[in-house]
């Protein structure tokens, strides 16, 4: 008996300076994931978005999924038409129309998406909602009032801050977790302002800040999380949500 082929996943990488350096510690962690889910982990390079956008169209059409990965970097705030704060970080124009290419190919054709820290925002950009572009416990330039620790430069070494969401019932986090509160680890400085076209939000921290949105344009599966559940692999919930991409992508139409 012929075995079940495995879906294929795409995965960009984080940044083009860390793809060219070959630094890969923080990137495999996304592969291992969907590998542990039963995918198969594609790598997505962000040089054809620059050399050879038709090659990267024509990759982008052939997987069943999509993981957008977190990143050092921070999308342009002229893609939301806004100015750029003070702490707001380089962007990446790779990773962008990277991201960009990817979600036009599945939304197309109604293949999951699972987005991740910098992957949510980029999503949220691309179906036209704005950012927080800077988030800090101990920064007076926040543009949130909060004492939660979520920016990357609040942590403390070889410690992962965690700290309560919010999850709304009903929603596809909630049958996930089992539960309408979880505790997610916290590594951002940024996060989603106005939700795109279609985003519900169905977490938030005690904050307020958004830690989760669903698509509702359609049927296809396409979520959100600010957390990295990469890094969690003994963690249900982390783990839920890769099984939950992979799963939908075997009920995805098959890609030409």
């Amino acid at each position: 008996m012929e075995s079940t082929p495995k879906p294929r996943v795409g995965i960009p990488y984080r940044t083009r300076k860390e793809e060219l350096s070959g630094e890969r510690e923080k990137y495999d962690r996304y592969l291992a994931a969907v590998l542990r889910a039963g995918g198969e982990p594609v790598e997505v390079s962000l040089g054809l978005a620059h050399s050879e956008p038709a090659k990267l169209t024509t990759l982008a059409q052939s997987l069943d999924a999509v993981v957008l990965t977190g990143s050092p970097a921070d999308v342009d705030p002229a893609r939301f038409h806004a100015s750029r704060h003070p702490k707001c970080a380089e962007a990446d124009a790779d990773r962008e129309r990277t991201d960009f290419a990817l979600l036009e190919a599945a939304f197309a054709d109604q293949k999951p998406v699972l987005a991740i820290c910098y992957g949510v925002q980029s999503l949220n950009v691309y179906l036209g909602g704005t950012l927080l572009q800077h988030i800090s416990s101990r920064d007076e330039s926040s543009q949130v009032k909060t004492a939660i620790p979520h920016p990357m430069n609040e942590q403390q070494k070889g410690r992962e801050f965690r700290h309560a969401i919010r999850i709304e019932p009903g929603s596809r986090l909630a049958q996930l977790a089992g539960a309408d509160t979880a505790q997610v680890n916290s590594a951002h400085h940024q996060a989603i302002r106005k939700p795109g076209r279609s985003l519900r939000v169905v977490a938030t921290a005690p904050d307020g800040v958004i830690e989760a949105v669903e698509w509702t344009g359609d049927a296809n599966c396409v979520t959100g999380v600010q957390w990295h559940p990469e890094r969690q692999p003994a963690d249900p919930l982390a783990q839920a949500l890769f099984s939950e991409l992979v799963a939908a992508a075997r009920k995805s139409p098959v890609a030409p």
